[in-house]
């Protein structure tokens, strides 16, 4: 059994002819926490649509668990969270979590659900209101949830702290410290660059549709003799500007 959970070979895809991914190649390791870093539109969120074939490449290939990212069976083995997270308006907490636990093929325990919804500081009386009355945060927390009630081997998440409160990401982290202990993957976007230092074996930064670097986040920043992974970042995409805010 390979050890390779994520395999992009020389992946490349356009936009009316503008590259957003050039020959990308990177490979992340089963039980590996691997964050994706870059500034917006740089290319992170097409690679993950390309992953999840949400849309087709031009060039390369993809693989899950050895499997073609295109084969089903390749991706009944992961959960995913977009960035922009956004539950039917329609449907309770409580139907809401019950569908995607159904779609992942999971079973629905209340008890499982009211200790994670507890983990994450979520009330377990939103499971009976509609997802319409929800604050950004609570939507995220409920995406989390669910992400982390499916039990699969491979977590992708697109920006999974974006909305949180410091108590929620703190709640979040130890969280996906479980999962670690569980020799779960997960593959993950952020702006954050603190959360990819505290909480990634590896990283990658890619920038105009290419890769840049890819290793750990002291290998980054002792790459560039930077003071921390801000400026380490900064200089190896060659930006000039102070770096933003974390969120």
């Amino acid at each position: 059994m390979s050890e390779i959970a994520l395999r992009f070979a020389r992946v490349a895809k356009t936009y009316a002819g503008v590259p957003a991914l050039s020959e990308f190649s990177l490979e992340v390791a089963r039980g590996e926490f691997f964050g994706l870093v870059g500034v917006n539109g740089a290319g992170k969120t097409t690679l993950i649509k390309c992953l999840l074939d949400f849309c087709d490449t031009d060039g390369g290939a993809i693989e899950i668990f050895d499997l073609p990212h295109r084969a089903t069976a390749a991706r009944a083995r992961l959960a995913f969270l977009p960035e922009r997270f956004n539950p039917p308006f329609y449907l309770t907490g409580r139907d809401f979590v019950r569908y995607l636990l159904e779609l992942y093929r999971a079973p629905y325990d209340e008890a499982r659900v009211a200790r994670l919804f507890g983990a994450l500081d979520l009330d377990l009386s939103a499971l009976d209101r509609p997802a319409r009355t929800y604050s950004k945060g609570m939507t995220q927390k409920l995406g989390l949830a669910v992400c982390l009630l499916s039990g699969k081997d491979l977590y992708v998440l697109d920006e999974p702290t974006g909305g949180l409160d410091p108590k929620a990401r703190a709640l979040l982290k130890e969280e996906l410290g479980e999962l670690r202990r569980a020799g779960r993957t997960v593959f993950f976007t952020s702006h954050a660059l603190i959360d990819v230092a505290e909480l990634c074996d590896r990283m990658a930064v890619v920038h105009a549709g290419r890769l840049r670097f890819a290793g750990s986040p002291r290998e980054l920043i002792a790459r560039h003799g930077a003071p921390d992974l801000e400026r380490a970042f900064l200089d190896c995409i060659g930006g000039n500007a102070a770096p933003a805010a974390t969120p």
